[in-house]
């Protein structure tokens, strides 16, 4: 029997790059899977036929996971395909934004960045949280920059995503004694578009010599954590942030 069989999973953000391969995935194994997206229908569309291809079964929904009336749509999209019951949530929405030193940030940036990072988090995962029942799980996206602080301009995005961190280790206390799982994954540098729009390929070749495997990570194997994470497999395991970094070690 497939991990997920008879599951159902809501993946915000789901339709590329990370969320793709965490869709592709739970759905291989498995899961009913909806897959939110925002940007990219074109995107979207694409993941859906991967999911197809391992014979997985997917709804595509569209939302702004930063606006309460489309949150709520997407959790009436997923059980109005599927059931009342949501057994594993993934919240990948979030993004650095832009690159802003602190004297260049107007006074709307933070809203923009929190919003996007911590505000899609809190409202996916209190429209969720009365629908699952013992067994469910919550993984949720935060990051490295949460531990480090960030690169150059990027200290808002490491705030939020700090808060993700935190949120997680709360929810976890707070859901626990109703059997309902909540942790978090803190990626690296990993082979994405976020990369793609936010880094240089030269400093991206000069940081590989920085990690202890001299290598990015790929999409596949942040989906291979969450999937473990979101699993029975990890049915002891709650309130953690766990690394996949190639080995960066931080104080």
């Amino acid at each position: 029997m497939k991990r997920f069989e008879n599951k159902v999973a809501i993946v915000t953000g789901g339709s590329r790059d990370l969320g793709r391969a965490v869709s592709v995935q739970l759905a291989a194994e498995g899961a009913k899977v909806c897959v939110n997206y925002f940007g990219s229908e074109a995107a979207a569309k694409e993941t859906a036929e991967l999911i197809a291809q391992v014979g997985g079964e997917c709804i595509l929904v569209k939302g702004d996971m930063t606006k309460v009336a489309d949150v709520k749509n997407l959790v009436a999209e997923t059980q109005k395909a599927f059931g009342e019951k949501i057994d594993v949530l993934v919240n990948v929405v979030g993004g650095m934004v832009g690159r802003k030193k602190i004297a260049e940030q107007e006074d709307d940036w933070y809203d923009i960045v929190m919003d996007v990072n911590m505000r899609s988090v809190w409202l996916a995962t209190r429209a969720v949280v009365p629908f699952m029942t013992a067994g469910a799980s919550i993984v949720n996206f935060s990051s490295l920059a949460a531990r480090d602080g960030g690169g150059a301009g990027a200290s808002l995005y490491a705030t939020s995503k700090a808060a993700v961190s935190t949120f997680t280790r709360s929810m976890a206390k707070e859901l626990g004694p109703d059997g309902i799982r909540v942790n978090a994954v803190c990626p690296g540098t990993i082979a994405t578009s976020f990369h793609d729009i936010f880094n240089t390929p030269e400093n991206r070749e000069r940081m590989k010599g920085n990690y202890p495997l001299r290598r990015e990570g790929q999409a596949d194997e942040v989906a291979d954590l969450v999937c473990y994470l979101a699993s029975d497999e990890a049915s002891y395991i709650t309130g953690a942030n766990i690394d996949i970094n190639g080995g960066v070690f931080f104080s």
